[in-house]
């Protein structure tokens, strides 16, 4: 048996059980063979479309885990192919990937592009990537080994430049500051605006956008939040010189998963910066006792902080300043975000907690600016975790300390 028949029969099988029968097929290169199983298993979960596709070549773990999702990788191509579709009088499109790495960004923003160049400094992802492109129905682009900074420099204009920084540093420790990352996208900027009529920049969904917009020069147009399934994934900023002094920023969550119909479902909350929004009433008591709806924007919302924003665009007011918790006495179609209907409001008063919680066993708890952490609270309730009442423990505008007893809606 052939290493790539190996792989092929017994791709879905435990790599750590395959291991331990490697004797028994002396003519398997059985390292890379577990590699390239291990990979493929990841790319089912992260990269459904590669792992359908024969032949495509997987690197270590490590960069199997680091790359993005195809759900996040097609949304970049969405963004690209919006930006490029923008340029006037382009006869031929072009884009260069000067961070290319395992490149999933790459497959897919490419492909909204007549010509594309892969740049790539370690050479063994080179060589994976030049095999893996073709494989993919990719036959638009090249592929070259060398160091960002040194193709910058010989770059002829593009239409679009792309750039994922490298965010650890010399010893490992993970980066979020933008001049600290490799390589040095605010060192390299008037460059980049030089040669590209748009940047797509790939940053930590940890590092503050706001002041990353200072430290680009105010050359930042969009900046999109991206989250996959509630969990804040990554920061996008579209650069260009094209003189438009407002941002947009797009708060997005997408499911990971592709629907039946091989679509990636999102939500999506866009605003605009510029002044300050105008802050939302906190009359909490008179909130609560009109309320029959509870609102708890997605990770994106949460990352941007636009809560006068969220709040003043569907019609919801926050129970306090700093609870990042919303109410209204009507359901809200495409809220960025979960909906819970309220079934019961209590103080922290022990007569009212037993009369509130009889006969509960069991319940999901979470706290937004509250004095007390989801273990304390649980204990206090003897409440064991899970079912389908969901309690939200806040402090109103008031300095009133509540639990909000709720469940998940359909929406």
């Amino acid at each position: 048996m052939t290493t790539s028949e190996f792989v092929k029969q017994f791709r879905e099988s435990d790599p750590r059980k395959l291991a331990l029968q490697a004797s028994r097929y002396p003519d398997v290169d059985m390292p890379y063979a577990l590699n390239q199983i291990q990979g493929w298993q990841t790319a089912q979960r992260k990269l459904p479309s590669w792992a359908a596709c024969d032949g495509v070549v997987y690197p270590p773990h490590l960069n199997m885990e680091q790359c993005s999702s195809e759900a996040t990788a097609r949304y970049k191509q969405q963004v690209a192919r919006r930006w490029a579709e923008r340029i006037p009088n382009a006869s031929r499109t072009s884009m260069t990937d000067l961070t290319g790495g395992f490149g999933v960004d790459f497959s897919f923003t490419s492909r909204c592009f007549d010509c594309a160049t892969y740049v790539e400094r370690n050479a063994s992802l080179c060589e994976v990537v030049g095999a893996n492109l073709p494989r993919l129905g990719i036959r638009n682009a090249q592929v070259k080994c060398a160091e960002a900074e040194a193709v910058l420099e010989q770059l002829e204009p593009q239409t679009m430049i792309f750039l994922d920084p490298a965010r650890r540093d010399e010893h490992g420790a993970k980066t979020v500051l933008i001049a600290d990352c490799t390589p040095d996208v605010c060192q390299l900027l008037p460059r980049l605006m030089e040669k590209s009529q748009f940047v797509m920049l790939k940053l930590s969904p940890m590092l503050d956008w706001h002041k990353a917009i200072v430290d680009l020069d105010g050359k930042v147009r969009e900046v999109h939040i991206v989250s996959a399934d509630g969990e804040c994934k990554e920061l996008l900023l579209v650069l260009a010189s094209d003189g438009t002094p407002e941002v947009q920023v797009f708060c997005v969550d997408i499911q990971s998963r592709p629907d039946s119909e091989g679509q990636y479902p999102r939500s999506e909350f866009v605003y605009s910066i510029g002044g300050e929004a105008e802050p939302q009433p906190t009359n909490s008591k008179l909130k609560i006792q009109n309320s029959t709806f509870l609102f708890e924007p997605n990770a994106s919302v949460m990352k941007a902080g636009c809560f006068d924003e969220i709040a003043r665009a569907y019609g919801i007011c926050a129970i306090s300043r700093n609870s990042h918790l919303f109410l209204s006495d009507r359901e809200i179609d495409g809220f960025p975000g979960r909906t819970f209907a309220i079934d019961a409001v209590t103080t922290m008063n022990k007569r009212q907690l037993r009369q509130t919680l009889s006969g509960m066993k069991q319940a999901n708890i979470a706290v937004r600016n509250f004095p007390l952490s989801v273990a304390e609270l649980r204990k206090r309730l003897k409440l064991s975790d899970g079912g389908d009442t969901y309690i939200f423990a806040t402090t109103t505008s008031e300095g009133d300390h509540i639990l909000m007893l709720t469940h998940k809606t359909k929406k």
